[in-house]
């Protein structure tokens, strides 16, 4: 059986310079990395939500339901309303924006087709919780909560990955958050279970504005960073009145 090298890629929202970086440098990767995961929210706050689909589309081999993929669908729920403006507009973006009708078909299809877990042997893969796949969000505080990470950690089979928080990190089992700086980048997969917060690609609120994903390996798991020119995407979001100007401040400032 072949070494598995899966790159993991979530909570892109509509940016397309970021996403376009982040692909370009999972091509970069030798040996090569065999196939990539998006762990949802393709879609929501950001400027090119038409184009971010087509780019998970082609190149994605896995692709989950985000809550932001949900509200374009359905009507938003808990949004606040920035956030729902945001939503309504992509929503509009993709019924009438760049594309043909056949383009505009299989977003829509694409999108309406998405699952809400993945599970691949020992890994499940979620855009929010393993307990409430698309909605909860898992915080590093969370760790101080004993009830709600045991739950968790009991619907684990080793390992999760999961994106929402847009915060970049790993849950172990011994109830410790780990940021991608505290383990120099790489955790080393040992006996206990963990949660993998694989960060954001087009909107990090960790307070690094550059993109983040992770490589995952049968052994370890591994975290990039990755530089794009974001005021290119944040000077496309101050043209879009139906855009807030707070959502092109947050991805230069990555909060």
């Amino acid at each position: 059986m072949s070494a598995l090298k899966r790159a993991i890629i979530s909570d892109i929202h509509g940016n397309l310079e970021a996403v376009t970086a982040v692909l370009a440098h999972i091509a970069t990767h030798s040996p090569k990395v065999d196939e990539i995961f998006c762990l949802g929210d393709v879609i929501g706050y950001g400027p090119n939500p038409c184009e971010c689909l087509d780019k998970v589309i082609d190149n994605c081999k896995l692709a989950l339901l985000g809550n932001h993929d949900q509200g374009a669908l359905f009507d938003p729920e808990g949004f606040n309303s920035g956030a729902e403006r945001a939503i309504f507009w992509t929503r509009d973006q993709l019924e009438n924006g760049v594309g043909t009708r056949a383009q505009i078909d299989r977003r829509w299809d694409f999108l309406g087709a998405l699952p809400r877990t993945h599970k691949d042997g020992q890994w499940l893969y979620v855009h929010g919780s393993a307990r409430n796949p698309v909605n909860e969000y898992v915080f590093p505080e969370d760790i101080y909560n004993q009830k709600k990470m045991e739950k968790l950690f009991s619907l684990v089979p080793k390992g999760c990955f999961q994106g929402h928080t847009h915060v970049p990190g790993v849950f172990t089992e011994s109830r410790n958050f780990l940021t991608p700086e505290e383990t120099n980048y790489t955790y080393e997969i040992t006996n206990q279970k963990f949660m993998v917060n694989v960060g954001s690609v087009g909107q990090p609120r960790d307070g690094d504005p550059r993109p983040c994903y992770v490589i995952q390996e049968d052994d370890r798991i591994t975290f990039h960073r990755i530089d794009y020119d974001v005021n290119v995407t944040a000077n496309k979001i101050y043209s879009i009145p139906d855009l807030d100007n707070f959502l092109g401040d947050r991805i230069k400032q990555g909060r």
